[in-house]
């Protein structure tokens, strides 16, 4: 029986979102991993659908459910929110740019249940060679295996606690944004809850990759930063 809700969000990147749910099926908790298709491309959706079987995840694809245009993190969260408050379990965001271990998910439900007060458990995230990484720099050299932080979490890899979710609605989210986890890292804190982000549970984070556009910033400084703010794009 499944211990946990893992939800995947993505848009086209097929590759990283393959390693991405390969990994969490290869992970040593039972879990219900759901992966949201946010109108990415034809192929895309159809390599989704041909491996989904194989890894063993549910496929939803939000193009049957909404004609909001991409992105749809706010129905995401929505949607998965309800699902895990019905199945009676905490939620895991899993971002298609991720690669957990196998024993992950384990160390994160772990933790949470032996700090009854939590709200949200960010596993930090490394490069390849296991240097902490874009966006947790700011624990770059911190030596503890957990910490007890008021800072903004990435949703890169983090467990919303099950009392987290039944404190807070997320119909509540601004529709003005793209992105929440600085407003739900702070709203859980207001809600009385501790956020974590634990050290010893490192995940390989390919930076962006669930965005490819954001590459810009390195390649096309100027591109993306009319992408950003002249289109709108990444509201956080």
């Amino acid at each position: 029986m499944a211990e946990v809700l893992v939800i995947t969000p993505v848009k086209n990147s097929i590759e990283t979102t393959l390693d991405t749910a390969r990994a969490i099926s290869n992970s040593d908790v039972d879990v219900h991993h759901i992966i949201f298709n946010d109108f990415s491309t034809e192929e895309t959706k159809v390599e989704l659908e041909n491996n989904k079987a194989e890894i063993g995840y549910e496929l939803i694809h939000l193009e049957e459910i909404t004609d909001h245009p991409s992105p749809n993190y706010k129905l995401v969260l929505q949607t998965s929110q309800k699902k895990a408050l019905e199945l009676g379990l905490p939620l895991l965001v899993v971002e298609s740019d991720v690669v957990v271990m196998a024993d992950t998910i384990s160390k994160l439900l772990a933790h949470q249940k032996s700090h009854s007060g939590s709200g949200l458990t960010g596993a930090v995230t490394v490069d390849k060679a296991g240097v902490v990484n874009f966006p947790y720099l700011k624990f770059k050299g911190r030596k503890e295996t957990e910490i007890n932080t008021k800072r903004s979490l990435s949703f890169c890899c983090t467990l919303f606690s099950f009392q987290f979710l039944k404190a807070y609605d997320f119909t509540g989210l601004d529709d003005a944004k793209d992105w929440y986890d600085t407003f739900i890292s702070t709203k859980a804190l207001d809600c009385g809850f501790e956020n974590y982000v634990l050290m010893d549970a490192p995940v390989w984070h390919r930076p962006h990759g669930s965005r490819p556009w954001k590459q810009l910033k390195y390649k096309n400084p100027l591109k993306y930063y009319f992408l950003k703010f002249w289109k709108g794009l990444d509201k956080i």
